[in-house]
């Protein structure tokens, strides 16, 4: 289980304090299947990066019970002066897992060749991409976050994303930020909306889009 608690995100900017989120609650159970609606810069991939750990909360608490992945496709924490197999390295010792049988996978996966080898400086924002996405499927977590990046390449490398996540790991949960409509509705069981920081959850996507569309309304 993962449990938000009146967990609020406040940055300070030029213009004064920005409340991103607001008193957010949610829980989300093992392999629960939930997404993540709102327009953009209404908070869903902060949401994302407090999930992952990547940020803390400015206030409130998040508590886990099952491990939970970095955001999909998130290359923030490499080193980049590292190559991109000396990073698969560092990540499996960080977790615990023997770097050796997997160094195979994330070659074919990534499809980075040679590039492997070199430092992830080097690496265009899509090679980054692939290479992160390619290393979160070696660990093998309770729990993945998939913010929009994780569409990365052609059509045929989204495709191996969606088998290696939706059919290998359907017992997974997800936490899926998407603008896609038919994405969310394929794989989500229960939807949240952020509007002005607050997040309201449905069960329904006929009811969550409707929110959607209202709390969206020009005024």
């Amino acid at each position: 289980m993962i449990k938000l608690i009146d967990v609020s995100k406040v940055y300070h900017t030029s213009t004064g304090r920005a409340v991103v989120l607001d008193h957010v609650n949610m829980t989300i159970e093992r392999g629960e299947k939930v997404g993540i609606l709102g327009r953009n810069g209404a908070g869903k991939s902060t949401l994302v990066r407090l999930l992952g750990g990547v940020e803390p909360p400015t206030s409130g608490d998040i508590r886990w019970s099952m491990s939970i992945s970095w955001p999909l496709a998130f290359g923030g924490a490499f080193q980049s002066s590292l190559t991109g197999l000396d990073n698969l390295r560092f990540i499996c010792r960080i977790y615990g897992v023997d770097y050796r049988d997997k160094i195979g996978y994330v070659d074919d996966f990534s499809e980075l060749g040679r590039y492997l080898h070199e430092p992830v400086k080097t690496y265009s924002s899509g090679m980054r991409a692939r290479l992160a996405f390619a290393i979160s499927m070696v660990i093998e977590f309770d729990c993945f976050l998939i913010d929009e990046v994780v569409a990365v390449g052609d059509q045929r490398f989204q495709e191996k994303c969606q088998y290696e996540l939706f059919e290998k790991r359907a017992d997974r949960s997800f936490i899926i930020v998407s603008h896609d409509s038919n994405y969310i509705r394929d794989h989500c069981t229960k939807i949240g909306v952020i509007a002005d920081g607050y997040l309201s959850l449905f069960d329904n996507a006929d009811a969550a889009y409707q929110h959607y569309n209202d709390v969206n309304q020009p005024n």
